[in-house]
């Protein structure tokens, strides 16, 4: 393991004055690639120095970002493949920048704020809020958590393995790897699941992808078959299923978790720019090698699952290049299951204050271990139940994730423009318009995929405009208030931004109520009240069988 001192690079040590919660090795970033050690001045930095610390400090942006090529993941790229060729892979060059500057405001808050997500919205937004964010994303990150595990029981299906054995052989393995008291060896295990996750290289080459087409249908947007309701959905769940909000209760959680301070930001950045290309790659090569797999064969445009993608490959293709899709699937699924539970765990300790540290051992950090433990295991369980609604639960995901990402992301905006938090940090003006447009486009595609699930016949092309209409009133609204309430505000001191760290959370107070953020909350309130009411509509039609 390479192990480099913090004073080649001129670092600092981390000020005392923080929040955070567990003081185990506050002085070194441990990582499966290397360590950095306690911090001292006066030495340059050379290239090898700088290669070597981010070897050391990359894990947190690369395993969120390949954590979310998970079963459904995989699923929906198949699907997108088998219906529609290689015409959408388009769809995954725009989410680069929305995946990269959700994921750095992230970073910024983990390694200035010490905290946690959750515990930042309680403290700054009220419980009310604090509450609705951490039920949602429990119950999201559950039901998510189930379908990574029905994930695993497709897959191992494919190899003729019955999930009564498959499904508890992984959630084990899912905790092995969790309780070893060891950041370091959680690290190295998923690395290894990610570099098994580069099975779907070979796949494309034993399946004969249409590179050719892939290169063009990549830079040149189109889609087989015209613009219909269909193939607007299907880009909606792409986008879905590529930004999901557990990633940012993840990452945030995981920068502290591995003690990264404000001095090594850039690195960090830079894992999470390696991440987003990584992930999307990956995601690009599961449509190429599902187009390359059945065009031409009677299964083009019969997506059933990511099981019957595996038993198609095989048949039309190779049965090698079947095997290595459902070993794909299994990897993916068992990277996402990991990566979710774990920022679930993180949050379930950030909210109530007991100790949540990869670092720390079972005995010293029982309720953190028992919480991952438990939601593996009983998610497991539900999928080995006879005639489980598993179609429902999937649905259910796609739902909520619907629900909780525009508001995650709005408070996750809000929460970087706050000065009490992230004081010289905070966002610049450049990249809260470009992340209020991001955000209102979630919003969009998010509306549109709650109330399709709820009105299934619904014109979705008249919806899209009339949305897309609304949301840019909406944005020239923001930037008004926006615009009028920064005139009087105080301009930000940037320098010394490597040493400034949020003091205790308990000193801050609240921020005040400013036009801008009224506006917004108010706005997410409505929406909140509408998808909630139809979803309620909806149970009730699936109650009552209307």
């Amino acid at each position: 393991m390479q192990q480099i001192d913090e004073r080649a690079h001129g670092g600092q040590a981390p000020s005392r004055k923080s929040a955070v919660l567990d003081g185990e090795h506050p002085d070194e970033i441990r990582g499966a690639l290397g360590t950095v050690r306690a911090p001292e001045r006066g030495v340059r930095r050379t290239w090898r120095q700088r290669l070597l610390a981010l070897l050391a400090i990359m894990g947190p942006g690369l395993i969120v970002m390949v954590g979310d090529n998970d079963a459904g993941g995989v699923s929906t790229y198949a699907q997108a493949g088998q219906n529609n060729g290689t015409s959408l892979l388009w769809t995954l060059i725009l989410l680069i920048p929305v995946l990269i500057v959700n994921q750095e405001m992230v970073v910024r808050l983990g390694a200035v704020t010490g905290v946690g997500h959750a515990r930042l919205i309680f403290e700054r937004f009220g419980k009310f809020w604090g509450y609705f964010s951490v039920v949602d994303l429990f119950a999201l990150n559950f039901l998510t958590i189930v379908t990574e595990f029905i994930g695993i029981s497709l897959g191992a299906e494919y190899f003729g393995l019955s999930p009564y054995i498959a499904v508890p052989v992984a959630a084990v393995l899912l905790v092995m790897i969790a309780v070893t008291g060891s950041f370091e060896r959680w690290e190295r295990a998923m690395f290894l699941f990610i570099i098994a996750n580069l099975l779907i290289i070979p796949l494309v080459i034993i399946v004969h992808a249409p590179i050719s087409q892939s290169l063009h249908d990549t830079f040149v947007p189109g889609i087989k078959g015209g613009i219909t309701s269909t193939s607007i959905l299907l880009i909606i769940a792409i986008v879905g299923t590529t930004v999901a909000p557990w990633q940012l209760f993840f990452q945030q959680s995981n920068v502290i978790d591995k003690r990264i301070t404000p001095r090594w930001i850039p690195y960090e950045r830079a894992d999470t720019v390696i991440g987003a290309f990584v992930v999307v790659l990956g995601a690009g090569a599961i449509m190429i090698a599902a187009a390359g797999a059945f065009e031409g064969t009677p299964l083009a445009g019969q997506f059933v699952d990511a099981g019957g993608v595996a038993r198609g490959i095989a048949r039309y293709a190779s049965s090698t290049g079947g095997a290595l899709f459902a070993i794909v699937l299994i990897d993916a699924s068992i990277i996402g299951a990991s990566a979710v539970t774990l920022a679930t765990s993180y949050a379930f300790g950030d909210v109530f204050g007991l100790r949540h540290s990869l670092h720390r051992s079972w005995r010293e950090a029982k309720p953190f271990y028992a919480s991952y433990a438990g939601l593996v295991f009983v998610a497991a369980g539900i999928v080995l139940i006879p005639s489980a609604p598993l179609g429902l639960i999937t649905t259910a995901v796609q739902a909520l994730a619907g629900i909780l990402l525009p508001s995650a992301s709005l408070f996750l905006l809000l929460l970087c423009n706050d000065p009490a938090v992230l004081g010289p940090w905070v966002n610049r003006p450049w990249l809260n318009a470009l992340a209020s447009l991001i955000l209102g486009v979630l919003l969009v595609l998010s509306l549109i995929l709650v109330t399709t699930t709820i009105f299934p016949s619904i014109n979705v092309g008249l919806l899209f405009i009339a949305l897309t209409a609304l949301l840019v009133a909406g944005l020239a609204a923001l930037a008004f208030f926006v615009r009028s309430g920064s005139e009087s505000a105080a301009p930000i001191d940037r320098s010394e931004r490597d040493t400034w760290r949020m003091p205790p959370i308990a000193l801050l107070t609240r921020p005040p109520a400013s036009r801008a953020r009224t506006v917004a909350l108010t706005a997410l309130f409505s929406y909140l009240a509408i998808a909630v009411l139809l979803l309620l509509v909806k149970a009730v039609q699936l109650a009552t069988g209307h």
